[in-house]
This record gives C-alpha cells, structure tokens and sequence, in this order.
C-alpha cells in the first residue's frame, strides 16, 4: 500500500487543481520527493514539495530541498547567453571563433554562435576518445570541442549537443566575460534575483542536496529507444553524444561530490522548483521582475524564435529549438501554447516561460524516468495548471 505523502507548501485556491495531480502522483508511487511551482504576472501562485530526498525515505524533502536538473541547465545557460547580447558584447551572428580563435581549427571558423545555440554546429560529439574525469577538467572539454571537426555542415540539420552545449556556450560567455558561466550566472542572476539555483555548487550546500536515482531503461517498445541504440550502436551519434566521456563508468556519478561541484552548463545545475519558476516568471512578463531586468523584449524574442525543427540526428524524434531554448512539438508540449519556451531535463525536471498567459513554471525530481523530453508527471502538472486558469 503506497504511503501517504503531506503535501507542503502554499497555492492559491484557485489552482487546486495542481495541488490534487501532485497528490495523485505521490499516492500512485510515481514520486520519491519532487516540487513544483507557479508564477502568475511574476506573482508565487504555486509552491509545493513533498517526498523524500533520499532512497530510505529518512531525509524529508525541505523547502531547500536541491536536486540536480540535468538539461534543465540548458535554459540557464541560453539566459546568460542572451543576456551578453543585451550587454553588447555578443553577437549570435558574430563567428565564434571571434570570440574564441582556437575554435576555429578543423574548418570551424564560419560557425556562428547562433549555430551552437540552436544545435546545428554539428559539434554533439567528440570524436577523440576522453577518459571518464575529463567531464569534470574544463579545460580538457573545451579543447576537445575547439579541435573537433563539425560532424556535418553546420546549419544543414540539428542534432542534440548534449553534453557539448554546455562547453560551447560557456566558453564563449568566459572567453567574452572572464569569468565561467556558472559564476556569471551567481553574479548577474541568481544572486540578484534570490535564485536558489547552482551551476557548481558550493560544498556548504551539499547537506541539500537529494539524492537523484539512476535513469531508468526505456520499455523494450518505445520508439525510440535511446538507450538500446547507445548500447547496441556505439558509433552512433546518439551513443557519442551521450557516452564520450564515458562517466557511467563512474558509480552513481551524478550524486557525487564531483558532480556536484563541477560546472557542467548543460547538465548539472542543482535548483528548486520556485528558482526554475521566478527566473521563467521573469521571461514571461517582458523580461523584469520586481524591479530587476532580466533580459530586454527583443531578447525573450529571439529565444523563442524557431531556428530549427525535424529529424533530431542524436534523439531520433523530432525536436524544434529556438537560440538556446528547446521549442514545444507534440508529444512533448509545455501546453497549449506553442510559442511557449524553455527546456526539460533528461528523467523530469522541467522549466519554461508562457508569456502568452504571463506563466513561469519550474518541476523538479528525484525519482528520474526514462524521458529524455517532457515527462508525464510535469506534462500532466501544466494540464492541471492551464485548465485552473
């Protein structure tokens, strides 16, 4: 009999609706300890959690509560990155190697920085085989990546870079800025809004953080099946996406200390749900939020412009991107909104911006399921959230 699970938290009335669907997903054991949460207008409507942080269900999920979000990140990491073009000082036309001359080896110089932000760089993989701690050594990712050969002309077709998103982008933002992403983040972002949101994070937060179960393998019949294909196709670019560096031969890498700490800006951001919510708040109602400018208008515009959208070369379905942010199609919707914007992390977390109905909403997990896109229980929370509305 599954156990009864309190939900905490606070909700306006009018959404109860999402309150019962967070219950429901508790009650019918399809949660260990999640949150999720809702802005209106920029306003808190939604703030939930309930759970446990850890597998032996002695740890209550807290308020507090951080779990890794996986690709989640990726939505963080476009935000720097549009935020620079607001700054003057990047130009998603510029060639990257402007920013970055060594990016420019193995006829990469004509690529731009919009081609990496939509994932039409053809740079999802690496083809020199890297040990399973290079993941966490910034400096051997990002010469890898510079002297990688495009997999394909680059703005011909799209494919998911992702795990080489985060070195890309973050290297530009460093090369542009000094300073890494995930400390131009904490300075320009997280720190001024209050986002409870890390990419490399501090040791003294650890005791926070919960723990994130292993992804789960894929029904034998899903089409497709992604993780058969990474096992039973090495050399394709799904499994050199995902495998290189081969950190599944690490024990339950993404709950190490290492993980942790290292700043990994497509893949390890640590965040509560309200934070996810309150930075897609922002993005949802023009760009500020109390007070405080996150990105201007043309810039939340340009994040949702569609540049790409057909046959993903690495997650085999199709996928529609904007600069930086990973667009709805069906299947994998944000709601009934198909200018909504945002992005979904590998086994649940999701955060995204609706600025037609001022929405920001912010989900995250620790009991991960197979999806790479949308999942079921965040798809089924925006159900409820819309129809209250």
């Amino acid at each position: 009999m599954p156990q009864s699970i309190e939900i905490k938290g606070t909700y306006d009335a009018k959404f109860e609706r999402v309150k019962e669907v967070f219950a429901d997903h508790f009650a019918k054991d399809m949660e260990l300890g999640a949150s999720v949460a809702v802005t209106i207008e920029g306003r808190p409507v939604v703030e939930l959690w309930a759970g446990f942080a850890d597998m032996e269900k002695t740890k209550p999920w807290q308020r507090d509560t951080l779990v890794n979000v996986y690709s989640t990140t990726k939505g963080i990491t476009a935000t720097c990155m549009h935020r620079l073009v607001d700054q003057g000082q990047l130009d998603l036309d510029q060639k990257v190697a402007h920013y970055w001359p060594e990016f420019a080896q193995n006829g990469k110089a004509d690529i731009t920085v919009r081609q990496l932000a939509c994932h039409k760089a053809g740079l999802c993989a690496v083809d020199a085989l890297l040990a399973p701690e290079a993941l966490f050594d910034w400096e051997t990712m990002v010469e890898a990546v510079a002297a990688q050969k495009s997999l394909w002309t680059p703005g011909t077709k799209h494919g998911y870079h992702a795990r080489t998103f985060g070195w890309l982008l973050g290297e530009v933002v460093r090369r542009i800025t000094g300073k890494s992403l995930g400390t131009y983040f904490k300075d320009e972002l997280a720190e001024p809004l209050g986002l409870d949101f890390h990419i490399g994070l501090d040791p003294k937060h650890h005791g926070r953080v919960a723990f994130i179960t292993p992804v789960p393998p894929a029904p034998e019949d899903a089409e497709p099946n992604l993780g058969k294909v990474m096992l039973t196709e090495p050399k394709s670019l799904t499994s050199r996406a995902f495998l290189n560096p081969p950190t599944f031969k690490i024990p339950d890498v993404s709950n190490t200390p290492q993980w942790r700490q290292a700043e990994l800006p497509s893949s390890n951001g640590h965040a509560t749900a309200a934070a996810i919510a309150r930075l897609y708040g922002a993005l949802a109602c023009g760009g500020n939020v109390d007070g405080f400018k996150v990105l201007s208008k043309q810039s939340i515009a340009q994040a949702r412009t569609q540049q790409t959208r057909g046959m993903d070369e690495v997650l085999l379905v199709e996928t529609r991107f904007g600069n930086g942010f990973m667009l709805p199609t069906p299947g994998a919707d944000y709601g009934p909104n198909d200018r909504a914007f945002g992005h979904p992390g590998m086994g649940g977390s999701l955060g995204f911006a609706d600025p037609e109905a001022g929405i920001g909403f912010g989900y995250v997990m620790n009991l991960t399921g197979a999806s790479i896109l949308v999942n079921e229980r965040p798809a089924a929370l925006t159900k409820a959230l819309y129809a209250s509305l």
